[in-house]
């Protein structure tokens, strides 16, 4: 992967490629790096495999609840693409950067989305007692915070690379993306506890039917919160920390998790273990 800069907020500029000087074009580097062309074709190739995989799965199972996860590879996709776009043509390019970050900010969202909705499903295949909250309540809920959080989170990004290219201080900008991936992760820590109430209460059903499943979706949601953490904190320490100006971070806690969590969501799919008609309750 590609190393960091080699100074201060003046920016990246990558000595083998200057900037254009174009139009669109900032005059230093955004990321802090030049984006690896490895790891553009990795998220490509295997957010592809997942968009493909999980659409099998949900015509096989008629899961249209959890259509998001097929929308969040989608975007993945093309977020990785435009990546690509930065490694290979302009990595100067406000563009490039603005819609690669609004694609991979925004498709772990849709993945959040469905870990809500399979949370309401087991409610409603289990007993409703179980839940701390109804499962309307859940998904209108989380959702609206998501929804407000990443809302928070795309503006700062735009107004960081409008600074950027304009040369300007992107302090207050990035303290806007602060404010919405601190109230995304407060909010994703709530839901977390609330996971954790109902599979306590429904221990007994868990055990003896759906160890597996529950296992893998409690790891499966820890790994996009352990990815909302890392955004968290790369923010709070600003654009030229480390965490944000070595691309290895970026890989290793934003694409490795939610690639491990989505494929980990196709092999232990809730259409194979939440099916319409089970009564679990017999199993008690």
């Amino acid at each position: 992967m590609s190393g960091p800069p080699t100074s201060e907020y003046a920016g990246y500029v990558d000595p083998n490629f200057p900037s254009p000087g174009g139009p669109d074009d900032a005059s230093v580097i955004i990321y802090g790096y030049r984006p690896s062309l490895a790891l553009g074709i990795l998220g490509a190739v295997l957010f592809g495999l997942a968009f493909f995989g999980h659409s099998y799965r949900l015509f096989q199972y008629r899961t249209w609840y959890f259509t998001p996860v097929m929308l969040g590879t989608a975007m993945e996709v093309v977020g990785y693409a435009f990546r690509l776009l930065s490694s290979q043509v302009n990595p100067y390019s406000v563009i490039n950067f603005v819609v690669q970050y609004f694609f991979i900010v925004i498709a772990p969202v849709f993945f959040s989305a469905a870990i809500y909705t399979v949370l309401t499903v087991f409610i409603n295949r289990t007993k409703r007692e179980y839940a701390p909250l109804s499962p309307k309540l859940i998904l209108w809920i989380f959702i609206s915070c998501d929804v407000v959080a990443t809302i928070t989170q795309v503006a700062g990004a735009a107004l960081i690379g409008v600074a950027a290219s304009n040369g300007k201080d992107p302090t207050t900008p990035n303290n806007i993306l602060l404010a919405g991936l601190a109230f995304q992760v407060f909010s994703f820590l709530v839901f977390c506890v609330c996971l954790g109430i109902c599979l306590y209460r429904a221990r007994k059903i868990v055990l003896s039917s759906l160890k597996a499943f529950t296992a893998a979706l409690c790891a499966a949601t820890l790994l996009v919160y352990l990815r909302t953490c890392f955004r968290l904190a790369e923010t709070a320490e600003g654009l030229t920390s480390a965490l944000a100006t070595h691309e290895a971070y970026f890989g290793s806690l934003e694409f490795a998790p939610i690639v491990i969590a989505v494929f980990i969501l196709a092999i232990w799919h809730p259409g194979k273990w939440l099916p319409r008609h089970q009564d679990w309750n017999e199993n008690i």
